[in-house]
């Protein structure tokens, strides 16, 4: 009787209900972790500074564990390699509920990561090879949601659980969400079966998640412990080296796991490069202005989460306009336009004072999430636009590299701005010319990213999307870019 279950519901159903899923826990987890940990700290009987630990150790293991994603995808099937990883996941968040001390939560929170390293392309990729390029853009309107509600509303739940429940159920919050996505999926997701992609790189697999590791490391204990730290120094070199050496391998093998040669498409090259360097000012305003509220204003964290809190419904609202207008505008306008929106709403944020009022804030906080709006949803669509849909597993990997290293570049350059305003014997608070210089330096890096924006080849993507002009040989998408849509992994 079961057998027959997963042939009632289309996959057009199936895949965004687990994606959605996938998606909410992975967001929720990682916004919702650091509420918890003066709890924990207190509880360890450790100072909340000894659980760094923690927090790092999950982006480290997740950037090491990214490389590997896109092979056993292809290998495996992406409903097989889904469902593990986020049986991973909730085992792992379990362990780390019931952990009796640090090394425990330190450990668990590494299997947290490895399982997220793999969770997030191959829930990409299934989202992305079930639909075609047009069908992609109303997804991804819809899909958007989940990832703007969830960081938004995980503090607020976070601090709710801390202070009624306890610290152990921001792990535990993960299960009644994720284990009905197992079920789900097991009863009702496609079995791909994968296919034989070639043998597994080894060293290719050595060599980039030990340049992730190490750099993201670097960047995540380098606001911390100072730049200039001998282990940051030391984790930043290693991982430069071992960055050239795994481009300088992978390019030379015949099955690489790292399949850098998609970037010499240069619609994927292009776009990748916008979210490497347009989630600084994107990630670093919402980490930024928090600080800036509870620190320059004096707030509380519940007024500094429902004063940033409006972004959310400026984003839900322009990506839908910004969805409708794809195939027509083309994400070179949309996502240039947005981007110049980011620039002069941090400019506007550069003057606020420790005297402007909440509901500024907050009425500034709605249009800079108006304007990133328009960035998330073209971006991600119009990377994939004309890549072949066997190297979609591929390519979602690389999209999840440059996410998440722009992700660690947004803090890391926040606080640095911050710690070079800040005079040593005001180390502890930062004057508030410095958050004021943090957001123009943010916004200048806007600007140059929306610069760049205006000059990427949008025809392809416009094609892809349903939209076909007269169009030249040179910005033709190949026959194989133009996915028909067919369930499968």
């Amino acid at each position: 009787m079961l057998s027959a279950l997963p042939t009632r519901l289309s996959q057009r159903l199936v895949v965004p209900v687990v994606c959605v899923s996938v998606t909410f826990i992975a967001i929720v987890d990682g916004a919702i972790t650091t509420v918890a940990l003066p709890s924990i700290a207190r509880q360890f009987r450790l100072t909340t500074a000894a659980l760094d630990g923690v927090v790092v150790v999950y982006p480290v293991c997740l950037a090491m564990t990214i490389p590997a994603s896109a092979w056993l995808v292809e290998r495996f099937g992406g409903k097989r390699v889904l469902l593990t990883a986020l049986a991973g996941f909730l085992g792992s968040s379990l362990l780390c509920g019931a952990a009796t001390g640090l090394g425990q939560l330190v450990a668990y929170r590494a299997v947290q990561g490895v399982s997220a390293g793999v969770l997030f392309p191959a829930s990409t990729a299934l989202l992305f090879g079930t639909f075609s390029s047009a069908e992609q853009i109303r997804m991804s309107r819809y899909m958007i949601i989940p990832q703007q509600i969830a960081p938004a509303a995980a503090p607020v739940l976070g601090g709710l659980m801390v202070d009624h429940l306890s610290w152990r159920w921001v792990f535990y919050v993960n299960l009644p969400v994720g284990l009905p996505a197992v079920l789900f999926g097991a009863l009702f997701l496609a079995g791909g079966r994968g296919r034989r992609p070639g043998p597994f790189d080894r060293p290719g697999l050595l060599l980039s998640a030990g340049a992730l590791g190490s750099g993201m490391f670097g960047l995540c204990e380098g606001p911390n412990r100072g730049w200039s730290s001998p282990a940051v120094v030391s984790s930043l070199v290693l991982g430069a080296v071992l960055l050239a050496a795994t481009v300088a391998v992978e390019l030379r093998r015949a099955h690489p796991l790292l399949r850098l040669r998609l970037f010499s498409d240069r619609l994927f090259r292009d776009t990748n490069l916008i979210n490497l360097v347009g989630l600084v000012p994107i990630m670093g305003t919402l980490y930024l202005t928090p600080l800036f509220l509870q620190q320059a204003q004096g707030r509380s964290a519940l007024e500094s989460g429902l004063t940033t809190f409006p972004e959310a419904f400026g984003v839900l609202l322009t990506v839908q306009v910004a969805g409708a207008l794809y195939a027509r505008v083309g994400p070179r306008v949309i996502v240039g336009s947005g981007l110049v929106g980011v620039t002069a709403v941090l400019l506007v944020l550069a003057t606020c004072t420790a005297d402007t009022g909440l509901w500024t804030v907050r009425v500034y906080m709605f249009l800079f999430g108006a304007a990133i709006g328009c960035f998330f949803v073209p971006t991600t669509v119009a990377s994939l636009a004309t890549i072949d849909r066997k190297d979609l597993p591929q390519a979602t990997m690389l999209n999840t590299v440059v996410r998440q290293t722009g992700g660690a570049l947004a803090p890391a350059a926040v606080t640095t701005v911050l710690v070079l305003g800040t005079p040593q014997a005001a180390a502890a608070s930062p004057p508030l010319p410095a958050y004021q210089h943090a957001y123009v330096a943010l916004a200048a890096i806007a600007a140059a990213t929306a610069a760049f924006a205006f000059t990427m080849p949008d025809r392809p993507a416009r094609i892809a999307a349903g939209n076909s002009p007269d169009t030249g040989t040179a910005d033709r998408v190949p026959r194989s870019g133009r996915r028909r849509t067919r369930v499968g992994s």
